[in-house]
């Protein structure tokens, strides 16, 4: 079993989108199981309390975080925790290795730089960086 760090980005991607090809993901690298460190649960809970009272104009993002939340729930949370997700998950990889599904920019650099792999959307359909 494969597991792919999501942060924060991804995991609202993952689970407010239709991915296209998540299937066919799973047999070409193995049998992948999304995982989400504590650090990012904690910012998910931290948006839907600076979500919760969002005008009506802007409740799709408030459905995004708790849609997302309602995901994240069934998922395995690991044992990462601190202050600022990117930094934690960077550590992790630099010190474990690994796949880190994100959207983000320079987290992607980041996990590149210390040698893990990058998973991502385009055209919602997750594609393998590495």
């Amino acid at each position: 079993m494969v597991e792919v760090i999501c942060d924060t980005s991804f995991l609202i991607h993952l689970s407010t989108r239709k991915i296209k090809n998540i299937d066919s993901v799973n047999t070409e690298i193995g049998q992948i199981q999304f995982v989400v460190p504590v650090v990012v649960w904690n910012e998910l809970v931290a948006l839907s309390i600076q979500t919760r009272d969002t005008p009506s104009r802007k409740n799709l993002k408030k459905q995004d975080v708790w849609k997302t939340i309602n995901y994240a729930e069934k998922l395995k949370i690991i044992p990462m925790s601190g202050t600022y997700a990117d930094a934690e998950i960077t550590k992790h990889v630099k010190k474990h290795g690994g796949i880190v599904g994100t959207m983000d920019k320079e987290l992607k650099r980041k996990i590149k730089g210390v040698g893990g792999s990058i998973m991502s959307f385009s055209k919602n359909k997750i594609v393998l960086e590495s």
